[in-house]
């Protein structure tokens, strides 16, 4: 029950891709109604993340986690649903603003939960477990709001917010809330993490790398149907159907981190992004739907392999009291990247001549940042050779 919250984040973007294109013809007379479906409908509920994430772990730090957690579902399931009886499009984006602000509860809360209930390798497993949850779940999600989209109109697919109701009876009935008291045998440790300054550096530094991880990662959920339209694929069963063989690299790389994990840190991080952009890479230069998915395939394995790793590193080492915190802001990082990705890919799109080349693009940034990381873990590994100074 902990893990399953997190995919109402997912259906917050994924329900939607083979809705798209049929939102960009239902509102075409709408001014500027591209960046208004991509940045309002799309990922609108990414910026509220942003400015609601870190709130949420501050209130979750201060005030306990069950019942805020179930208090957001409630809420998630009435005003997600609201755009199905709607037919402006300036109301569907202010509902998805409150949709935003119930994701940033539900996930912040969920994973600080899985963090207070387990330590060590365990809650490492259980992290990529989420994550695993998160991408299997991609793979119904996406199916079935095409099926919707298909026999509803863009309006099908927003009915499966209802969902919700369901994770709420499950979490009154088989969840608790921790006690912030820990064995006396980690006490002491913890007492010491907890009187320490808040680790400022390190958390906005793993919170930038994780933009950069969280664009890559939503480009294909944000952009997929349009990409599937360039290639000549219009139905949206059809769609739906391609997103999902390619999206079974997210959860096969999730669970190959939990072999991958113990390679050192920069190695794993260069692996993750060298699977990432060789997919944009030939994403960007595929001539046909077949030769996309493959490489979208190859994308998401990255992809499923990046998003365990930065929140593992991310995590480690943070003090019950101020756990909630840190979760709160690598979900706004994350949530920036999740926002940015379908802007990013709108003006990049347009400067570089179309979607695919902007998919080259974004490759060359992977390129770069597993060069860096390799870099950095030849450079680690040269200074911990040399003898320390008493």
């Amino acid at each position: 029950m902990l893990l399953l919250p997190i995919t109402m984040a997912v259906m917050g973007v994924s329900l939607l891709i083979t809705v798209v294109p049929l939102m960009y013809q239902h509102f075409r007379d709408i001014p500027h109604y591209d960046y208004l479906i991509q940045g309002g409908v799309m990922t609108m509920p990414a910026i509220w993340v942003v400015l609601f994430s870190p709130i949420a772990g501050l209130l979750a730090d201060r005030f306990g986690r069950r019942s805020i957690l179930m208090a957001a579902m409630i809420v998630y399931a009435g005003i997600g649903v609201a755009p199905a009886f709607l037919d402006n499009l300036y109301a569907i984006i202010v509902t998805r603003v409150g949709v935003g602000i119930c994701e940033s509860v539900v996930m912040t809360v969920s994973t600080t939960m899985i963090c207070d209930y387990f330590s060590g390798k365990s809650r490492e497993r259980w992290l990529a477990g989420q994550t695993a949850t998160a991408s299997l779940s991609a793979l119904a999600i996406i199916p079935l709001g095409g099926v919707l989209a298909a026999n509803y109109g863009w309006h099908g697919p927003f009915y499966i917010y209802i969902y919700s109701l369901l994770l709420v009876a499950g979490v009154a009935k088989y969840i608790w809330e921790p006690p912030p008291e820990l064995p006396p045998a980690i006490g002491a440790a913890n007492a010491a993490a907890a009187a320490a300054p808040f680790p400022w550096l390190r958390i906005l530094s793993l919170c930038a790398l994780t933009m950069v991880a969280a664009v890559m990662f939503y480009s294909i959920i944000t952009q997929n149907g349009n990409a599937m339209t360039i290639l000549g694929v219009t139905d949206p069963r059809s769609q739906a159907l391609l997103t999902m063989i390619g999206s079974l690299g997210v959860p096969i790389g999730t669970f190959l981190y939990w072999g991958a994990g113990r390679l050192p840190i920069g190695w794993l991080v260069c692996v993750d992004f060298l699977l990432v952009g060789s997919g944009f890479w030939g994403m960007g230069h595929a001539v046909n739907p077949g030769a996309y998915v493959e490489a979208a395939f190859v994308n998401q394995l990255g992809c499923g392999l990046v998003l365990p790793t930065m929140l593992v590193w991310t995590t480690r080492g943070l003090a019950y009291e101020i756990r909630g915190r840190g979760n709160g802001l690598w979900q706004a990082s994350f949530a920036i990247g999740q926002f940015g990705s379908g802007m990013l890919l709108t003006f990049l799109g347009k400067q570089l001549g179309g979607l695919l080349p902007a998919f080259s693009a974004l490759s060359m940034v992977c390129f770069v940042v597993a060069a860096a990381a390799i870099a950095g873990a030849l450079l680690g590994r040269k200074n911990a050779q040399v003898p320390a100074a008493v």
